[in-house]
């Protein structure tokens, strides 16, 4: 049920299958679809190595800002649908290759700890391929209880990220 309130909601896009540039742009496209959610703003694209242990190609990632009446549960929700109709596949190996990732990283100032829901999205601090492209459009974002997008992203190795020509 949507809030009386707009809250800000920012999301991270990832793809490293079936053409990854065309899904992360099929993604964005697919968040202004969400019901009571407004798209605000997204990042370039990034040519990212893959995190984490499994080989694999390298991925496609970008970040979108987005105004929204829903609930976090509810905006998880519909990020799930939309990775399902926009051909993800379950269960997916973790780390592993996809086509198509979308988490919810921030929600308004929410902080929630559930089995299901981690608002902020734990990984934010550690992972370049969300700041860098965070940092382009939300650097003096808080990321509650984690700090500012700028002071996240001067912590990291940044190095290997490519900016994708438009």
């Amino acid at each position: 049920m949507p809030v009386d309130r707009w809250v800000p909601a920012y999301v991270a896009l990832g793809s490293n299958l079936d053409d990854p540039r065309e899904q992360v742009e099929r993604g964005i496209a697919a968040l202004a679809g969400l019901p009571d959610t407004r798209l605000v703003l997204r990042s370039s694209l990034y040519r990212t190595r893959p995190f984490g242990p499994v080989e694999q190609p390298d991925f496609v990632n970008a970040a979108a800002g987005l105004l929204t009446r829903l609930e976090p549960a509810e905006f998880l929700a519909g990020l799930k649908a939309l990775e399902t109709q926009l051909g993800r596949e379950r269960p997916v190996v973790r780390w592993g290759p996809r086509r198509i990732d979308l988490d919810l990283l921030v929600h308004g100032g929410a902080r929630i700890a559930e089995r299901d829901l981690e608002v902020p999205h734990p990984g934010i601090p550690e992972r370049a391929f969300v700041l860098v492209p965070l940092a382009e459009f939300a650097p003096d974002l808080v990321v509650p209880g984690r700090g500012r997008v700028r002071d996240l992203l001067a912590r990291v190795d940044s190095a290997d990220l490519e900016r994708l020509a438009a």
